[in-house]
């Protein structure tokens, strides 16, 4: 009974303190933006020459890159034209169609809050006006690329506030930008909005907010019904880099990321999964991920992700500590690491790690 009352008050201490980057604020419930994008419903009821289009909310990946193979550039572009915001949420489909098809979706919102991620020389992968947004961003050659890496970052992240200026190393956007730059084929811009091309260089990073994240702190950032959400968002985004031919994804994953990752792992094909500021993966071991991958796990000293209760009761808690050695992850160097979302500064301990994981240097 006594350890049964510990447990009680470990979960409830872990439903004040998981949280994720943007610190000690009240969070509030999110509803998850699930299934294929708007559109959809006038995209099945199309044609091309007669044929079908494939379903967005079933097609496999592949069976969508096989469908573009066969079609001519007219017809491409006239779905792009047609339907621009299902061609760049399509997983499968040609990188540089969808990149023109979401500069017309964010476009034709009319919204100032999206207008930055329109700029011709953005490269976006997906954008979703429902909610608060979501977006994913290439840094890099997506289709010539050696190496791919994708940021799939915590709480307080949606595509309104992508482009909204804070630290330059922080964010989605400027982890990718930091891990680019760091595996030496980075284009050197980093600036707050930066650019997402890249000339050359065998490492693209992709910044995937592809999920809704919690926001501050709440029952959304200490339960796991937003990251089972987007553990399927994710599986099927890795899916689609397949498909087109990208080489396995290295997932780096912070802290409510971490739960993302650790439930999509057995479903995608990623070659390293890499846990940082992580409150859990919802897994007892690295070996009960169900994957393949290498499992590497980073936490710095002052990280306060440190006082998170490493547990999962009724649901609320991401259960053991990845940086534990009973986990079995591969540790990623991270004592000069500072607070919780300074993993990628330049200089780091960690960031040059990222970068040999990234670049398949390290056995």
């Amino acid at each position: 009974m006594r350890r049964f009352g510990r447990t009680l008050v470990t979960a409830a201490l872990a439903v004040t303190l998981v949280g994720g980057t943007a610190g000690w604020a009240s969070g509030d419930s999110q509803e998850a933006v699930t299934g294929p994008p708007p559109g959809t419903a006038a995209w099945r009821a199309d044609t091309v020459s007669g044929r079908a289009l494939p379903d967005p909310a079933s097609a496999a990946p592949r069976a969508v890159a096989a469908f573009f193979a066969g079609l001519d550039d007219t017809a491409r572009r006239q779905l792009l034209r047609s339907h621009p915001l299902v061609v760049g949420n399509l997983e499968g489909a040609p990188l540089p169609l969808r990149y023109e098809a979401n500069r017309i979706a964010v476009a034709a919102t009319g919204e100032a809050r999206y207008a930055s991620l329109a700029a011709p020389d953005r490269q976006i992968l997906a954008f979703d006006p429902r909610g608060r947004g979501q977006v994913a961003e290439v840094f890099g050659d997506l289709e010539h690329a050696e190496h791919v890496s994708v940021i799939v970052p915590g709480s307080d992240n949606d595509a309104a506030s992508y482009d909204a200026p804070r630290g330059p190393y922080t964010g989605p956007a400027g982890m990718a930008r930091a891990l680019r730059e760091a595996t030496g084929t980075g284009s050197g811009t980093g600036t707050g909005t930066g650019t997402g091309t890249g000339t050359g260089g065998a490492t693209a990073v992709v910044a995937w907010i592809g999920y809704t994240t919690p926001v501050g702190i709440g029952l959304d950032a200490a339960d796991g019904r937003l990251a089972r959400a987007g553990a399927a968002r994710l599986a099927r985004f890795t899916a689609g880099l397949d498909a087109v031919g990208a080489p396995d994804p290295v997932l780096f994953c912070h802290s409510y990321g971490s739960v993302v990752c650790g439930l999509a792992a057995r479903h995608t094909d990623a070659a390293d999964l890499v846990a940082f500021g992580s409150p859990g993966m919802r897994a007892d071991t690295a070996a009960a991920l169900g994957t393949g991958a290498r499992i590497w796990a980073a936490r710095g000293p002052s990280d306060w992700i440190a006082d998170v209760p490493n547990v999962e009761f009724a649901g609320i808690g991401h259960g053991a500590d990845p940086l534990s050695a009973a986990f079995g992850a591969r540790r990623v160097p991270a004592a000069d690491v500072q607070g919780h979302t300074g993993y990628f500064m330049p200089g780091t301990q960690s960031l040059a790690a990222f970068a040999a994981i990234a670049e398949g240097a390290v056995r």
